[in-house]
């Protein structure tokens, strides 16, 4: 009679044949640790990417500064807020700090200077949007209070037509500005193939 054999007997068995690869988790671990590293860069934890960068050696090196830059060419991109330009812009001084190319540095520095009057203009848009809705926004204030029997307050955006509104003047805005995002992301990207 045949030998039963355990499902940890079989497991063992077939992977009997497959040897840990220690270069490749020592560059996957280089490459996790550079998302860490990035995102404490980006939250403000971490005063100098280039100490940690230089802390590393050789292909994990590499495998760090590419966890980095993965982390950081994420968060170029337009700002909803005045809260997201600081880690916008702690991701371009992180992304500098990885290519040293000057054109890269005027390019970032362009778009610096554009996602600040991209975050006003888009201020504008929402507050004339706003004004030029709020006869259109009374009125149906007017129409459920008089439906209801009592007083009705309606946020704009609570009204699905100024939602309509709002984001096609708003993804027109954002139009005109991401060709600048687009390019920034690509010459990144173009350059940091050196890694």
């Amino acid at each position: 009679m045949g030998r039963i054999k355990s499902s940890l007997e079989i497991a063992l068995e077939r992977t009997e044949s497959v040897a840990g690869d220690k270069h490749s988790i020592g560059k996957f671990e280089a490459k996790q640790k550079g998302k860490k590293t990035a995102n404490e860069f980006l939250d403000g934890n971490l005063q100098s990417l280039e100490k940690e960068i230089k802390a590393v050696s050789g292909d994990e090196q590499k495998s760090l500064k590419q966890g980095i830059f993965d982390v950081l060419i994420s968060q170029i991109t337009l700002p909803g807020s005045k809260d997201d330009l600081k880690r916008i812009e702690n991701a371009v001084k992180g992304l500098l700090v990885l290519i040293s190319d000057k054109n890269f540095a005027s390019l970032s520095s362009q778009f610096l200077q554009v996602i600040g009057k991209y975050l006003e203009e888009a201020m504008r848009f929402e507050e004339a949007i706003k004004k030029q809705y709020a006869p259109r926004l009374r009125q149906k204030e007017e129409e459920l209070s008089n439906r209801l029997g009592r007083p009705v307050r309606l946020e704009p955006f609570q009204d699905p037509e100024f939602a309509a509104l709002y984001n096609q003047n708003m993804n027109a805005l954002k139009g005109n500005y991401q060709e600048i995002v687009d390019e920034v992301r690509k010459e990144a990207i173009d350059i940091s193939q050196a890694f």
